[in-house]
């Protein structure tokens, strides 16, 4: 079956040699107080930075998904509100998930053709953190580098948080432009689900320590302080913190890889825009996303596209949202190979034969 499902998509192949390692080496018992795990998650803290270009000074925190780092990041470093700014369906989740817990956080939506409007955004300063999605896997959208650039310099005095669930591992990420990036592993990292990776600047670690909050049991304090010493609040993924050390040391770093994943985006744009019968979601060509492609159709057609994907043991990922019966969605994430994509266009070609 060849997975183009945007998460949890194709795993990397060596994934399965990689278990069998962890396996024979004690890493599936290994104790999450012991000096064993202290190493492996030294390692991987540092290869993390290395590989994806985080700066020296953000600290690395594990999660069991991105989801829980809405909540831990509200309840860390939030006391009144949060200001979330999202065109889909998984940055209205985030605000909706904080309004819960800050009843007073705002949010600004967006049309999924134009890029952030950070000169519209009225941003109050009791504002504590400002949130967006990244990369919005509900619909093939992104932020470009300049959106990032501009809301840093305009809001510099308050705490950016990025959900970058579908582009981290991806894409070259210039993090130093937010505190804190977070993203599951389940899709541009080629693992599992049941893991994510946190990186919070030195600024977003001081703000938590002037809130103080210790009231949860992954409280980012609580968090800060067990790292320093390379552990955990609670029992981790031990195994899937393994495979990510496994995964990083044996890829390229991440310059190479937004090399690559840029250009097999643009071919596959190319491809799909010739077809007739269904169009790419995202018209503008400057916010699409390169790493989740999002296509719409008749309700019918695109039912139909997927059955017979399957038939052909194509798994093609479904729509999401307001957009869950009218598009499919394909991934282009690192694990997936050129020549699966070449299968997929065959597929495609003789569709429409």
């Amino acid at each position: 079956m060849l997975n183009f499902f945007p998460g949890p998509s194709k795993l990397y192949p060596d994934v399965r040699n990689y278990l069998v390692d962890a396996y024979d080496e004690g890493i599936l018992s290994t104790p999450h107080r012991g000096e064993q795990f202290v190493q492996l998650s030294r390692a991987v803290v540092g290869s993390i930075k290395r590989r994806l270009n985080i700066p020296q000074d953000y600290h690395i925190f594990f999660t069991s998904s991105a989801t829980e780092c809405w909540e831990v990041l509200i309840q860390s470093l939030t006391k009144h509100k949060s200001y979330h700014i999202y065109n889909g369906s998984f940055g209205e989740k985030w605000c909706q998930y904080a309004q819960k817990l800050r009843p007073k956080s705002e949010g600004f939506q967006f049309d999924l053709n134009n890029p952030m409007p950070v000169s519209e955004l009225d941003i109050s300063k009791d504002t504590e953190l400002i949130c967006f999605t990244h990369n919005e896997t509900s619909n093939g959208t992104q932020v470009s580098p300049a959106c990032i650039l501009n809301l840093h310099n305009r809001f510099r005095d308050t705490l950016i948080a990025v959900d970058a669930t579908s582009s981290m591992a991806g894409l070259n990420l210039k993090m130093i432009k937010a505190d804190i990036w977070f993203s599951s592993v389940q899709k541009n990292f080629g693992l599992p689900a049941g893991l994510a990776v946190m990186a919070c600047s030195p600024r977003a670690i001081f703000r938590a320590k002037q809130i103080g909050e210790k009231n949860h049991y992954n409280s980012m304090v609580s968090m800060y302080e067990k790292m320093l010493n390379y552990q955990t609040t609670h029992t981790p993924n031990v195994v899937n913190i393994y495979l990510l050390k496994r995964v990083l040391e044996d890829r390229p770093f991440i310059k190479t890889i937004d090399l690559e994943l840029t250009a097999r985006a643009q071919s596959l744009y190319n491809f799909f825009g010739q077809f007739n019968d269904f169009k790419l979601l995202v018209e503008n060509e400057e916010v699409r996303s390169k790493t989740v492609l999002a296509l719409q159709a008749s309700e019918k057609l695109v039912e139909d596209i997927k059955k017979r994907a399957l038939h052909h043991n194509m798994r093609l990922g479904n729509g999401y949202g307001p957009w869950a019966r009218t598009t499919f969605r394909i991934a282009n994430f690192p694990a997936i190979t050129d020549e699966e994509y070449e299968e997929l266009k065959r597929f495609f070609l003789h569709y429409y034969a």
